[in-house]
């Protein structure tokens, strides 16, 4: 590695190193910061479950979900945007449903971090908080490509080494809907512009 691309990469690095140590005293938003929690539960996962409409033969129209790293920038204080992008390709079976039908859901839970693991929360216990997102997946090119690759390379740096002859490709989860699950009482809904407007 160059000193200029070593250099190029220190503000990233002291980001996620200061991240992992804020992480350790961050605290969860309360209940009552719904878009809060929201944008902190995606932060904090790094892959959700993904379901689409499946156009296979023989499951035509019915629900399909499946598992898929996703990001919404670097790890720690310093990257999060709230999009949540993914790295696709074509042969995946979901992405095949998807250009059929590009509507989709999409779930992360905190049951994946050390949060509920450190609580005892059981990942369907509400306090294990997780969020459902409701929209479609979108191909995005040019500048945005180029944000979606250093979100996902950052946190899934194997993706870098998949086989090219997938051609993959990045997406992002165009967010329409928002449910968050966190406390008891039942769901709450939180629209896009909340959801981007605060802080995580």
């Amino acid at each position: 590695m160059s000193v200029s691309s070593a250099m190029a990469r220190l503000p990233l690095l002291l980001c996620a190193a200061s991240g992992l140590l804020l992480a350790a005293v961050a605290a969860i938003p309360p209940p009552e910061e719904a878009a809060r929690m929201a944008r902190y539960v995606l932060h904090s996962c790094d892959w959700g479950a993904l379901a689409t409409l499946s156009a296979q033969e023989g499951l035509r129209g019915r629900p399909f979900a499946n598992i898929f790293s996703l990001s919404d920038g670097p790890p720690g204080p310093c990257g999060g945007s709230g999009v949540p992008y993914l790295y696709l390709t074509d042969m995946e079976i979901s992405v095949q449903d998807l250009e059929v039908n590009s509507n989709a859901s999409l779930t992360v839970s905190l049951a994946q971090t050390p949060y509920c693991r450190k609580h005892k929360y059981d990942p369907q216990n509400p306090l294990c908080a997780h969020i459902i997102f409701v929209g479609s997946i979108v191909k995005v090119n040019g500048s945005e490509a180029d944000i979606a690759k250093k979100a996902l390379f950052t946190r899934h740096p194997e993706m870098e080494s998949w086989p090219k002859d997938h051609n993959w490709f990045f997406a992002k989860f165009n967010i329409t809907n928002i449910w968050v699950l966190d406390y008891f009482g039942g769901l709450k809904i939180v629209t896009p512009e909340e959801y981007y407007s605060v802080k995580p």
